[in-house]
């Protein structure tokens, strides 16, 4: 946990809430051991999509689609989420989600390899939201950055890695190693890319919020 547990305690007790639904599919994730995202950062994605008001979002990775259902909670009428996956049990999990609350006609969901399915995409999103294979986060970066809109924003969770992330990559375990490089290396083009703006907040499992810049005329 990167935040003190006693903080990130006090804090989600402050929140006001989800709807019944939401918190009963929070607790099947966990019982079914399916890692959705945590409360800090619904809380962090709630402010987002109050104060960016998207028309169009773009989701990187559905699992049982949890995060889209918890965007399409809180995103302005109109707005409509586009969401890939490629693990066809939780595709399965994440069509029925989305039948069974009835946001099948606001959710869109692409079913394969982001590898191949971003290069396909040709609209333009205001909010991207990345919680796929952390080891892919770089190699995605790319068609994010040309899939987002000037003023939009990309949202990546689980950038820190429960601290592993500043450690020596001979200090986390063999398997976790490329990961750890992979991981280090997105941060580091997310920070130093001249189309974004980024700041890393220590919240959660970290997440990186960053802004597509609007270049001057």
């Amino acid at each position: 946990m990167i935040a003190e547990e006693r903080m990130r305690v006090f804090l989600n007790s402050l929140d006001s809430g989800d709807s019944d639904w939401l918190e009963d599919l929070r607790l099947y994730s966990e019982a079914e051991n399916v890692p959705v995202i945590r409360r800090e950062t619904g809380s962090l994605l709630k402010f987002f999509l109050a104060e960016k008001r998207p028309s169009s979002i773009l989701e990187v990775g559905t699992a049982i689609g949890f995060s889209a259902l918890f965007m399409s909670e809180y995103m302005p009428e109109g707005c409509h989420i586009t969401t890939i996956e490629k693990n066809g049990k939780r595709i399965a999990c994440a069509r029925r989600n989305f039948r069974q609350v009835e946001r099948e006609g606001q959710i869109t969901l692409l079913e394969g390899d982001a590898s191949a399915i971003l290069p396909e995409l040709t609209t333009p999103f205001d909010l991207i939201f990345m919680d796929a294979a952390k080891g892919q986060y770089l190699h995605f970066l790319p068609q994010v950055i040309r899939l987002l809109n000037p003023g939009g924003l990309l949202i990546s969770d689980n950038v820190l890695q429960g601290g592993d992330v500043l450690e020596s990559r001979y200090a986390v375990t063999r398997r976790d190693r490329t990961i750890h490089t992979r991981m280090r290396e997105y941060l580091y083009a997310l920070k130093h890319d001249p189309a974004l703006e980024t700041v890393i907040l220590p919240l959660g499992d970290g997440v990186s919020v960053s802004v597509r810049k609007v270049l001057d005329r």
